[in-house]
């Protein structure tokens, strides 16, 4: 049988398309004498076309259509009502066009905005957008969830309540997962959708009941309770957590987080995002009344704000504070090791850029986070601290910088029987450079004075050891004047080789630095932020080898050299091998120190060898060393290797060693000796497994604090096992325990079932997953965002 297709248009609907016609093809402005019919046009892709809701034109098609399109009609067999917006079907289609009524009977299909309903009948009113369906199945293409119900009753365009119904937002054809309720309202525009007296079930057992439930019927966010997280920590005990998520707009939101702990009480704690065109920040914090432990209110916060004012102005801040030093240590999120904060910023400042030129005022503190068995020196708080600088280069071949900060430093108290000077340091550094690079090799001379003024506050004993650990007779003003000069060189020569048997393009990479910067007596100044830099490549070819401040510029007249070489891949140009060496020569002693810091009297430094290389596809390694030639010690190693030969797996392991600071030095870290593994690896195609290991193997006294002693010991420890089920779900459970101090540990151990399409009931340790193995692929593959093209028909 011969189907018949007619197209219903309205005056207003035709008219428009004629004009749309007339623009598209740049028709003269007069109008025509006839309006034709308008032309179909081939769309750039899919995407929504919005027209007024009384000028959208119908297409119908059926085996036969009868009645009058001005009344009423009729379509039989193979029926279907197409518009821009929506799409009705069904074996027989009864349309009324004075009250819009439309009767499907038989195998009804209706789709709107990626969302399918399906059922035997259906009655719809297209100019009210309401009606109802007997026994309908919904798919939800925004989601890719579906519900099946007894009876549907029809709203509006966006609202619609189901009767006894069974929901999941898992695809598969028999879900591992759903919701039965009593009645489900489902609202599209304000993305709701609830569920009263709901009960959930996984694998056809249920696991969680409320007589209240939410859940998004779109891709976007709402407001209303997110899954519970729950865990156990030797700490705090059991911990429970039921947090509720306000989406008070489409720039912020909220989410408020009731915490229990069985052994420290209730904890309330939430977090605010906002996000504006010129600004943008997050809150943080929480508050722990009466710590059954401690007796004490626990508390903290956390806010980081950033705003654009205009004309190149700009201000942001970064403040954090804690009840006290053991906040992070006793209540920490479950897998996330925070106990070894010790810092907590407190910073403000407003600043100005433009195109040369960038200045900034700020204030910056810190809390230091005490560790009773590894007491710190808390760091200088910056009262405030001005910054200033200018910069532009090529400028007739030259680089042009110019920079200078204005510091007020004060110690705050700790409680130490050592005193600390105060001061003020005026700090101004121009410079000039000419970088001549051509292909193949460049050299770079650079010139630039260092001058550095500084208003001091001295206090009861000398930190310096002079004059007998008394301050007494030490310049209240002193200033410090220094030229700094370099030279920069190196050349890049290629060839075309061959490594492993593949094409390959090798580099090598000679380098030349000299630098040379004459002494100037500055052991009466004092020290405000400056420490020893490591020894590394990047720093070889650094100006000074203090970092922080300028409160020490050592004296230079030495030569850095370095050579590297490289094989890269000839077709992708990816990198398969690196090799490279570094050393540096003195031409004179150093002279300038830093308290209790041993003059080097060598004539040459440690040797600096690295390698990196891709050997296959699947294995990479890396080794960086630090060599000293006189004493044949190595002062700092590090050793790698990682192995990936398919997804879901991975095997790293690392060697990491750092010599011991000199003795009496507390501003350079604490050596370590430790050996790290990390694997991730399947067992069968559903279970896999997770793990790290650090061991430290250090022994015998702490070089840096007094009266303590280490001992080989396990620093971190993470299991786990995860389970990729058969459809819509994933089980992990993970066990950590890491060291909160010098001398305790915190154990954790938490679960998670995660339901594809709803979200994870428990505490999510993907981020310390990610964090802690290298390598690491998350056994959920990414769901496909819908469309509201999804289904269509």
């Amino acid at each position: 049988m011969r189907k018949v297709r007619w197209l219903i248009l309205s005056a207003v609907s035709i008219a428009a398309g004629a004009v749309q016609a007339q623009g598209s093809q740049g028709a003269a402005a007069s109008a025509p004498s006839a309006i034709p019919t308008p032309e179909l046009r081939t769309s750039p892709g899919l995407r929504i076309h919005r027209l007024p809701d009384d000028s959208i034109p119908a297409y119908m098609e059926a085996d036969s259509i009868e009645g009058d399109p001005t009344s009423e009609l009729t379509l039989t067999g193979s029926a279907q009502v197409r518009r821009i917006d929506s799409v009705i079907k069904g074996d027989l289609i009864n349309y009324r066009k004075d009250t819009g009524e439309v009767d499907v009977q038989g195998n009804a299909r209706m789709m709107r905005d990626g969302t399918l309903v399906a059922g035997p009948n259906a009655k719809f009113n297209v100019d009210k957008y309401s009606g109802e369906i007997e026994k309908p199945n919904f798919w939800m293409g925004a989601t890719g969830g579906f519900a099946v119900a007894d009876h549907a009753d029809i709203f509006s365009k966006s609202q619609m309540r189901l009767h006894t119904v069974t929901y999941s937002g898992c695809s598969c054809e028999t879900p591992s997962w759903y919701i039965k309720a009593k009645t489900v309202d489902i609202d599209f525009d304000e993305n709701e959708g609830v569920a009263r007296n709901g009960v959930l079930y996984f694998k056809d057992v249920p696991i969680l009941a409320s007589p209240y439930m939410t859940f998004p019927v779109k891709r976007e966010r709402k407001s209303g309770f997110l899954i519970p997280t729950y865990g156990t920590t030797s700490q705090g005990g059991f911990d429970v957590s039921i947090p509720y998520y306000l989406n008070l707009a489409p720039n912020y939101d909220m989410t408020v987080q009731p915490r229990y702990f069985s052994k420290r009480g209730t904890q309330l704690g939430g977090e605010f995002r906002y996000l504006g065109s010129t600004y943008g920040g997050t809150l943080n914090g929480t508050y722990l009344p009466d710590d059954d432990v401690t007796g004490e209110d626990r508390w903290m916060y956390w806010w980081r704000h950033q705003q654009i004012l205009g004309h190149g102005f700009y201000t942001d801040w970064d403040i954090a504070k804690v009840s006290d030093d053991n906040y992070f240590r006793d209540i920490t999120q479950l897998g996330l090791n925070q106990a070894s904060t010790t810092y907590l910023p407190q910073r403000g400042r407003v600043g100005w850029a433009s195109r040369y030129w960038s200045a900034y005022a700020q204030v910056y503190k810190y809390q230091t986070l005490q560790d009773p068995d590894a007491p710190l020196v808390p760091p200088y708080n910056k009262v405030p601290e001005l910054y200033l600088r200018g910069a532009r280069y090529d400028w007739g071949g030259f680089d042009v910088d110019w920079t200078s900060t204005a510091v007020r430093f004060k110690r705050p108290d700790f409680g130490s029987s050592v005193q600390y000077p105060d001061g003020d340091r005026l700090q101004s550094y121009p410079t000039v450079s000419y970088p001549i690079v051509r292909p193949g090799w460049f050299i770079i001379p650079k010139a630039g004075v260092n001058y550095t003024q500084y208003q001091t506050k001295w206090y009861g004993v000398d930190t310096l050891g002079l004059n007998g650990g008394s301050a007494d007779g030490l310049p209240r003003t002193q200033s410090r004047t220094v030229p700094i000069m370099s030279l920069d060189s190196g050349l890049i020569f290629e060839r075309d080789t061959t490594l492993f048997g593949k094409s390959s393009l090798q580099t090598l990479e000679p380098r030349l630095y000299y630098l040379n910067v004459p002494y100037r007596d500055q052991s009466t100044l004092p020290v405000f932020d400056t420490s020893l830099a490591d020894f590394s490549f990047s720093q070889a070819f650094e100006e000074n080898i203090y970092t922080g401040g300028w409160d020490r510029i050592a004296n230079a007249n030495q030569l850095t050299a370095a050579l590297t070489t490289r094989w890269l891949d000839a077709n992708t140009g990816f990198e398969r091998l690196s090799l490279g060496v570094a050393q540096r020569f003195y031409f004179e002693d150093q002279k300038v120190t830093l308290p209790n810091e041993t003059p080097r009297d060598n004539v040459r430094s440690d040797f600096l060898v690295g390698a990196s290389a891709a050997l296959t596809d699947s294995l990479s390694t890396d080794i960086a060393a630090q060599y000293n030639p006189y004493d044949n010690n190595w002062a700092r190693g590090l050793v790698s290797a990682r192995w990936s030969p398919q997804r879901l797996t991975t095997i790293a392991v690392a060697y990491r060693y750092q010599r011991d600071p000199q003795p009496g030095v507390s501003y350079q870290p604490q050596g370590q000796n430790q050996v790290s593994l990390a694997v991730q690896w399947p067992f069968t195609e559903r279970w896999y497994g997770v793990g790290r290991v650090d061991y430290s193997l250090r022994s015998g006294p702490s070089s840096t604090v007094a009266n303590t002693t280490d001992s080989p010991r396990v620093t971190q420890a993470i299991a786990g096992l995860e389970y990729k089920g058969d459809c819509c779900w994933v089980g992990r459970v993970v066990y950590q325990r890491y060291a909160v101090s010098a001398a305790d540990t915190n154990s954790a151990l938490f679960f998670q079932l995660e339901l594809t399409g709803l979200g994870s009931l428990g505490t999510d340790p993907m981020s310390l997953l990610n964090r802690s193995i290298p390598g690491y692929t998350s056994i959920t593959p990414p769901v496909p965002a819908g469309t509201t093209f999804e289904r269509y028909e």
